[in-house]
């Protein structure tokens, strides 16, 4: 009698090994979606983002497609970096000269005992003098006072060392005005800074060609409306010495 053989029975195992390069192949498509959505867009920096995100992650060690996907948001494409230098360094010697004739000013406001009339403050704009309407004029009118004399004239000196342009400008409370000279604010802020421009123009070696006027009514107040001694600070003149230079990179040094 033949012995049979028994069969031994062996189970087929379907091989797992095509998932590998299928999800490879799936993070390389997730990938590409991505960067067609990101070079949709208009926002460089997040495109620059992912480029490093990318290069990371898939660590290659060569020159990477990303390596060229735009300049970093300090360093715009329209400006060489030695160009935005060049405009820093102009701006840190224009703030220290500015900063120089802040305390110029600060030195003749306590020498003259005028701290209770004027001030200076250096903004991104450039360098503010303000002086408060009591040291300029009588209440409701543009006439200047004998006494700005006391003001003007070193302030006109001050104004022939500088190379700026000059802006003054008229300011005024929130109370109405409206009589035959000055219909509104704005009326009385303009003729204000109108005429104390024509007056420091007559002080000194200006050059009438860098200052300009504007008159701002009740709309820039410095101060809340509420109370009298608000309103005194908000009726002011303003001497901006205007910056020629700016920067995004520095903030204003005061």
């Amino acid at each position: 009698m033949s012995r049979r053989k028994k069969r031994e029975h062996h189970e087929e195992h379907i091989s797992e090994a095509w998932l590998v390069p299928y999800a490879d192949i799936l993070t390389l498509l997730l990938a590409l979606f991505i960067v067609l959505f990101a070079t949709s867009q208009t926002d460089q920096r997040k495109l620059t983002e992912m480029a490093q995100a990318f290069s990371a992650a898939f660590n290659t060690g060569g020159p990477s497609v990303f390596d060229k996907a735009g300049p970093t948001p300090s360093q715009s494409s329209d400006t060489p970096p030695d160009k935005t230098k060049d405009q820093d360094q102009k701006y840190l010697a224009e703030n220290e000269q500015l900063n120089e004739t802040k305390k110029m000013l600060e030195q003749m406001i306590k020498e003259q005992n005028l701290s209770d009339e004027l001030s200076a403050v250096l903004t991104d704009e450039g360098l503010s003098i303000r002086i408060k309407e009591k040291a300029l004029f009588p209440s409701g009118s543009a006439t200047l006072l004998p006494h700005s004399m006391e003001i003007g004239k070193p302030i006109a000196e001050l104004l022939s060392k500088v190379p700026q342009k000059i802006v003054i400008s008229g300011h005024t409370d929130n109370v109405p005005i409206s009589n035959s000279t000055f219909p509104s604010n704005w009326d009385l802020s303009s003729q204000r800074s109108l005429n104390f421009m024509k007056f420091i123009l007559t002080q000194g070696n200006l050059d009438p060609s860098r200052f300009s006027t504007v008159g701002h009514g009740e709309f820039r107040p410095i101060a809340p409306n509420d109370t009298e001694a608000g309103r005194a600070q908000n009726r002011r003149v303003e001497i901006l010495i205007l910056r020629n230079y700016q920067s995004n990179n520095i903030k204003t040094i005061q």
